[in-house]
Protein backbone atom coordinates (compact mmCIF):
# COMPACT_ATOMS: atom_id res chain seq x y z
CA UNK A 1 0.00 0.00 0.00
CA UNK A 2 1.53 3.31 -1.07
CA UNK A 3 0.64 6.52 0.64
CA UNK A 4 0.44 9.59 -1.52
CA UNK A 5 1.39 13.02 -0.29
CA UNK A 6 -0.89 15.79 -1.39
CA UNK A 7 0.54 18.29 -3.87
CA UNK A 8 0.71 21.98 -2.89
CA UNK A 9 -2.18 24.21 -3.78
CA UNK A 10 -1.80 25.87 -7.21
CA UNK A 11 -2.21 29.29 -5.62
CA UNK A 12 0.73 28.80 -3.26
CA UNK A 13 4.00 30.55 -4.09
CA UNK A 14 5.85 27.23 -4.14
CA UNK A 15 3.60 25.74 -6.78
CA UNK A 16 3.72 28.91 -8.91
CA UNK A 17 7.53 29.04 -8.73
CA UNK A 18 7.79 25.42 -9.85
CA UNK A 19 5.81 26.09 -12.97
CA UNK A 20 3.32 23.29 -12.54
CA UNK A 21 5.84 20.62 -11.50
CA UNK A 22 4.71 21.12 -7.93
CA UNK A 23 1.49 19.44 -9.01
CA UNK A 24 3.26 16.08 -9.26
CA UNK A 25 2.43 13.68 -6.46
CA UNK A 26 5.35 12.08 -4.66
CA UNK A 27 5.18 8.69 -3.04
CA UNK A 28 6.37 8.17 0.50
CA UNK A 29 9.32 6.11 -0.74
CA UNK A 30 10.63 9.16 -2.62
CA UNK A 31 10.20 11.33 0.46
CA UNK A 32 11.78 8.87 2.93
CA UNK A 33 14.99 7.26 1.63
CA UNK A 34 15.18 4.77 4.52
CA UNK A 35 11.90 2.93 3.99
CA UNK A 36 11.41 -0.80 4.41
CA UNK A 37 12.94 -2.69 1.45
CA UNK A 38 10.85 -5.01 -0.68
CA UNK A 39 10.77 -8.72 0.24
CA UNK A 40 13.38 -10.00 -2.29
CA UNK A 41 15.84 -7.28 -1.35
CA UNK A 42 15.28 -7.74 2.37
CA UNK A 43 15.90 -11.50 2.15
CA UNK A 44 18.44 -11.51 -0.70
CA UNK A 45 21.18 -13.14 1.39
CA UNK A 46 18.88 -15.97 2.50
CA UNK A 47 17.61 -16.47 -1.05
CA UNK A 48 21.10 -16.64 -2.53
CA UNK A 49 22.28 -18.97 0.25
CA UNK A 50 19.26 -21.23 -0.26
CA UNK A 51 19.80 -21.31 -4.03
CA UNK A 52 23.49 -22.18 -3.59
CA UNK A 53 22.55 -24.88 -1.11
CA UNK A 54 19.99 -26.45 -3.46
CA UNK A 55 22.41 -26.22 -6.40
CA UNK A 56 25.21 -27.91 -4.46
CA UNK A 57 22.91 -30.60 -3.05
CA UNK A 58 21.55 -31.34 -6.53
CA UNK A 59 25.16 -31.54 -7.77
CA UNK A 60 26.03 -33.98 -4.99
CA UNK A 61 22.98 -36.07 -5.92
CA UNK A 62 23.85 -36.18 -9.63
CA UNK A 63 27.54 -36.99 -9.18
CA UNK A 64 26.89 -39.57 -6.48
CA UNK A 65 24.22 -41.13 -8.72
CA UNK A 66 26.73 -41.38 -11.57
CA UNK A 67 29.34 -42.91 -9.27
CA UNK A 68 26.89 -45.46 -7.85
CA UNK A 69 25.68 -46.37 -11.35
CA UNK A 70 29.26 -46.85 -12.61
CA UNK A 71 30.21 -48.96 -9.60
CA UNK A 72 27.13 -51.16 -10.06
CA UNK A 73 27.92 -51.73 -13.74
CA UNK A 74 31.60 -52.51 -12.95
CA UNK A 75 30.49 -55.23 -10.55
CA UNK A 76 27.97 -56.64 -13.01
CA UNK A 77 24.92 -55.54 -11.04
CA UNK A 78 22.05 -53.31 -11.99
CA UNK A 79 21.54 -49.93 -10.36
CA UNK A 80 19.02 -50.02 -7.50
CA UNK A 81 17.39 -46.93 -6.00
CA UNK A 82 16.88 -48.83 -2.74
CA UNK A 83 20.65 -49.10 -2.34
CA UNK A 84 21.43 -45.60 -3.58
CA UNK A 85 19.05 -43.44 -1.50
CA UNK A 86 20.28 -44.59 1.95
CA UNK A 87 23.87 -44.10 0.78
CA UNK A 88 23.05 -40.61 -0.52
CA UNK A 89 21.26 -39.58 2.68
CA UNK A 90 24.09 -41.01 4.80
CA UNK A 91 26.74 -39.01 2.94
CA UNK A 92 24.55 -35.89 3.08
CA UNK A 93 24.15 -36.11 6.86
CA UNK A 94 27.87 -36.81 7.32
CA UNK A 95 28.69 -33.64 5.40
CA UNK A 96 26.14 -31.61 7.33
CA UNK A 97 27.36 -32.97 10.65
CA UNK A 98 30.96 -32.00 9.99
CA UNK A 99 30.01 -28.58 8.61
CA UNK A 100 27.64 -27.76 11.46
CA UNK A 101 30.18 -28.87 14.06
CA UNK A 102 32.73 -26.59 12.45
CA UNK A 103 30.25 -23.71 12.26
CA UNK A 104 29.07 -24.14 15.85
CA UNK A 105 32.65 -24.26 17.10
CA UNK A 106 33.57 -21.14 15.16
CA UNK A 107 30.50 -19.17 16.24
CA UNK A 108 30.39 -20.36 19.86
CA UNK A 109 34.16 -20.38 20.29
CA UNK A 110 34.62 -16.90 18.90
CA UNK A 111 31.75 -15.58 21.04
CA UNK A 112 33.27 -17.21 24.10
CA UNK A 113 36.75 -15.81 23.39
CA UNK A 114 35.27 -12.38 22.74
CA UNK A 115 33.40 -12.58 26.04
CA UNK A 116 36.58 -13.63 27.88
CA UNK A 117 38.42 -10.72 26.28
CA UNK A 118 41.18 -12.51 24.44
CA UNK A 119 43.91 -10.39 22.90
CA UNK A 120 42.61 -11.14 19.40
CA UNK A 121 39.07 -9.95 20.13
CA UNK A 122 39.56 -6.54 21.72
CA UNK A 123 42.09 -4.16 23.12
CA UNK A 124 42.61 -3.76 26.82
CA UNK A 125 41.63 -0.55 28.58
CA UNK A 126 45.27 0.18 29.42
CA UNK A 127 46.31 0.03 25.77
CA UNK A 128 43.44 2.28 24.67
CA UNK A 129 44.31 4.76 27.43
CA UNK A 130 47.99 4.75 26.36
CA UNK A 131 46.94 5.53 22.78
CA UNK A 132 44.74 8.41 23.97
CA UNK A 133 47.56 9.79 26.10
CA UNK A 134 49.92 9.67 23.11
CA UNK A 135 47.39 11.51 20.95
CA UNK A 136 46.93 14.19 23.62
CA UNK A 137 50.72 14.66 23.90
CA UNK A 138 50.97 14.99 20.09
CA UNK A 139 48.48 17.85 20.28
CA UNK A 140 50.44 19.57 23.05
CA UNK A 141 48.00 18.70 25.82
CA UNK A 142 48.88 17.21 29.19
CA UNK A 143 46.97 13.91 29.63
CA UNK A 144 47.31 14.13 33.43
CA UNK A 145 45.54 17.50 33.63
CA UNK A 146 42.04 17.46 32.10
Amino acid sequence: MRRVRAAPEPSSPTADAMGGEGQRRATESEAAPFGKPRWPKAYAFALVTGALFLFSWAGQFVFQLITASNEASQHGRSFAWGDFLPQFLSSTFENWQSEFLQLVWQAAGLALFYFWGSSQSRESDERIEAKLDALLRDRGLDPDRP
